[in-house]
């Protein structure tokens, strides 16, 4: 059996990892390739081209490399001709991989979309798109695959494949000793796995630590870099700013652990944050304009933090509405969002003092979110959805649940030899 993967962000190099290595486990022989990153190269997926390097925003920068991406689609197009793979996955990085898609369909080749773009939350529109070029939607949230069912989409919900990393990884816990011998409480700093994220996020975040330390002179500061282009950048930042700040690479699970509490870019770190029931403040800093485009037009949910959007009651906006920065930042909202284009600064700093100095609330906002964590948190998405591809692809067999335990279809072992 062979397998095309198209993968273009590096959370999604992370669960495409994952789930090629479920998918060996009940088929060994499946023979994985496509677009990738490290984690899936190192997983066994043979990488027709690294399209991490290309995890991009805006349009601009599309158009910037617009001649890349139309490289890789034609190399995609050729393997579909030439080799014809049984099945394509995609993983979130919608755009590029909606060509992946067309293609596929051209050759009558099914397409999963595993960790689906969340157009519900900004285009809904887009989901014709899903509706013509995807045959299984597998969803990571509870209420994504409801809203897709909705629109006609055959639609599954198989977890969050972030937290089987989360419940796997194995911390490095002398560094985690060595941060807790610290004199005072760590306040981490998570600017964003993007560039651009750091370039907008992290100066916001060095003068919210700047205003913490004057009255809090004891806390120290500690950046989680994603790769070590990123810790120069930050490095550079920490010394125009005067903030006393280790910079770190590959040290974020240690640094959240060993933290008090943490200042974010919104991503899936959120549920990396759940995950250790860190109380967070969530930032995603963008310029007036952008943030009137977004909000007027694009937004569709209450938060743009997934752990928010989990703790909703109903997280979709009503017709006419616009998401409202009031709501979002409110005392109430597990981790506390600025979707903003003002200088946050000083709301982040008094509500990190606050945790720092009233050890009621700070244990109130810890047992918030246990609780999230209690009714969210499971495992085995990565073998659910390995499950299911194989159901679909060689016939019926047993789909086992988030939690459940391994199974194998001995069917998809003869069939795949």
């Amino acid at each position: 059996m062979k397998i095309f993967f198209s993968v273009g962000e590096p959370s999604g190099d992370l669960h495409g990892a994952n789930l090629i290595r479920r998918l060996q486990e009940q088929a060994p022989h499946v023979q994985c390739t496509g677009f990738g990153g490290p984690r899936m190269a190192a997983a066994g997926c043979h990488l027709l081209a690294d399209l991490t390097e290309l995890a991009i925003m805006w349009f601009l920068r599309v158009l910037l490399n617009l001649h890349r991406f139309w490289f890789y689609y034609r190399m995609a197009k050729r393997c579909f001709r030439d080799h014809r793979p049984d099945a394509v996955v995609l993983i979130d990085y919608p755009g590029f991989n909606w060509w992946i898609a067309r293609a596929a369909k051209r050759h009558q080749i099914p397409v999963f979309y595993y960790g689906v773009p969340q157009m519900w939350a900004w285009a809904p529109w887009r989901v014709r798109k899903m509706q013509r070029l995807v045959d299984h939607v597998l969803c990571k949230l509870p209420f994504e695959a409801q809203w897709f069912q909705q629109r006609g989409c055959q639609a599954t919900y198989v977890g969050h494949p972030y937290f089987d990393q989360l419940a796997e990884q194995v911390l490095d816990q002398a560094f985690v000793s060595e941060l807790d011998r610290g004199s005072g409480p760590l306040i981490t700093i998570l600017p964003g796995s993007r560039t651009q994220e750091v370039l907008g996020n992290l100066p916001w975040f060095l003068k919210t630590a700047g205003l913490i330390q004057r009255r809090v002179p004891e806390a120290r500061f500690a950046i989680a870099s994603f790769n070590e282009r990123q810790a120069e950048i930050a490095c550079r930042m920490v010394v125009d700013s005067t903030l006393d700040a280790e910079v770190f690479v590959g040290r974020t699970a240690e640094l959240i652990q060993a933290s008090e509490c943490c200042l974010a870019c919104s991503g899936s770190v959120s549920l990396e944050l759940l995950f250790y029931t860190k109380p967070s403040l969530i930032l995603y800093w963008t310029k007036r304009f952008g943030l009137n485009v977004a909000t007027r037009w694009f937004i569709k949910v209450r938060f743009i933090t997934l752990v928010n959007l989990l703790a909703a009651r109903d997280p979709f906006l009503s017709p006419g509405q616009r998401y409202d920065q009031t709501e979002a930042s409110a005392d109430n909202v597990p981790l506390p969002e600025y979707l903003t284009c003002d200088d946050p600064s000083r709301a982040m700093a008094d509500r990190i003092v606050q945790w720092l100095n009233d050890d009621m609330v700070y244990q109130r906002r810890r047992k918030q979110l246990l609780d999230l964590k209690r009714q969210h948190v499971d495992t085995g998405a990565s073998r659910t959805a390995a499950a299911y591809l194989l159901r679909v692809l060689h016939g019926p067999t047993t789909i086992p649940g988030p939690n459940a335990e391994p199974q194998t279809d001995p069917r998809c072992d003869r069939r795949s030899a």
